[in-house]
């Protein structure tokens, strides 16, 4: 029906405008777009743009983990939150608002290894 309409009344209809700015908004929020300038971003869109946006492959690009079955392994143990929720699927899609709120569960072990080999171990912590 989309197409119908848009197709009868041409490139500048006003409805056909708003449908893709909101495509391409939703695409960019998702981040699996890098601007919002034109649809013809659409075209280039692949499944492989969607997998990069999954818990585990972010978790890698951010350092979390140094591979990917590493990353999906502390997902699935229940280490990696994504602000105040505990995440156990390591498929979860990160938008690009979410990816700044990815964090270890404060009861970690890994957590505090990594704080420890920081030197940025709290006595607060070491007491838990």
């Amino acid at each position: 029906m989309l197409k119908q309409h848009a197709e009868a009344n041409g490139p500048k209809d006003p409805f056909r405008i708003e449908m893709a700015d909101k495509l391409l908004e939703k695409l960019y929020n998702i981040g699996v777009i890098p601007t919002r300038q034109s649809i013809t971003l659409c075209d280039r869109l692949t499944v492989s743009s969607f997998c990069r946006r999954r818990l585990a492959t972010v978790l890698v690009r951010l350092k979390f983990a140094e591979y990917l079955k590493e990353a999906v392994t502390y997902i699935e143990q229940g280490h990696i939150r994504v602000g105040p929720e505990t995440v156990t699927d390591p498929a979860f899609l990160v938008t690009r608002n979410m990816e700044d709120f990815i964090t270890w569960v404060d009861s970690s072990k890994i957590k505090r290894k990594v704080l420890q080999y920081n030197d940025k171990l709290d006595d607060y912590d070491l007491m838990n």
